[in-house]
């Protein structure tokens, strides 16, 4: 059976409260070795940390741009303390989960937009600060990430790190990769209207690769409900980490090869994303 690394798992969700436990180790049943759970506010730093060690698992800690509304100057102080306070810890691996999300409305335009790059901004400086990857939150938003990837690092030295659950385009995703980040693939790809995500699923450099879950957000195809059978009373799925192979599966039957030489491939990539993870894994 392969070993998977679940590349960004939000295993603090409050949706797994009831069975935390039982979430982790069905994922580990089923090969998912170990989760990368990324932090999204100030007020989870510790949880995330917490839970990465109960767990033998990793953790980042960022502020996620749904979450800049409500975060001060203070809380980018405070990761910046964190950031080296831990710098020892063998399970914090990255800067994340940070970056731009241009998909909601509200926070889209004006004064929040403006709000957003700034934050992105001077986590990418303690990212390098720290000399730690980065872990992206890319939605509608990959030109400005990519914008701000060159502003603070404008020597060429590459980054490392996760464009997370990407859905570019081709053009975007090769900037990505340019660049030195890794491009996540999870449940958005097994629905077969996914059309340019698959492409990009089968097409890319195999060596572009992680895999992520997002759980319990971003549920694969046969965990979604629409909208009309929930009215009808169909739960929505929750998706959890232990879906990961599955969703490898429909990747490798994209890219016609074995889960095994799948598996392989991207657990050396999600390793030379998150450098730290390697020791983790011996």
């Amino acid at each position: 059976m392969p070993c998977w690394i679940d590349s960004h798992c939000h295993l603090d969700a409050t949706e797994f409260a009831p069975d935390r436990s039982a979430v982790r180790a069905r994922a580990r049943a089923v090969g998912v070795v170990h989760c990368v759970v990324p932090g999204v506010e100030r007020a989870n730093f510790a949880v995330v940390r917490d839970l990465a060690h109960a767990n033998g698992d990793s953790y980042a800690l960022g502020i996620h741009p749904l979450f800049m509304q409500q975060a001060s100057l203070a809380d980018l102080q405070e990761l910046d303390a964190q950031l080296l306070a831990y710098r020892g810890d063998p399970r914090l691996v990255a800067v994340g989960e940070i970056g731009l999300d241009f998909f909601v409305p509200e926070i889209s335009q004006g004064a929040l937009r403006e709000r957003q790059e700034f934050f992105y901004l001077e986590q990418l400086k303690l990212a390098c600060k720290h000399d730690l990857p980065v872990i992206l939150h890319v939605r509608r938003s990959a030109d400005r990430l990519l914008r701000g990837l060159r502003a603070v690092r404008p020597s060429g030295r590459p980054w490392s790190g996760i464009a997370h659950a990407f859905a570019g385009s081709p053009q975007q995703a090769a900037a990505f990769l340019d660049c030195g980040l890794k491009l996540g693939f999870g449940g958005a790809m097994t629905f077969e209207r996914a059309l340019q995500l698959r492409r990009l699923a089968a097409r890319l450099p195999l060596s572009a690769l992680v895999l992520e879950t997002d759980a319990p957000d971003i549920p694969p195809q046969w965990l979604y409900r629409t909208a009309a059978q929930r009215l009808q009373g169909a739960p929505q799925g929750r998706n959890e980490p232990a879906e990961l192979p599955l969703i490898a599966a429909r990747i490798a039957a994209l890219r016609a090869m074995t889960t095994e030489a799948l598996g392989a491939a991207v657990l050396e990539n999600t390793c030379a994303a998150l450098p730290k993870l390697r020791s983790l894994l011996v």
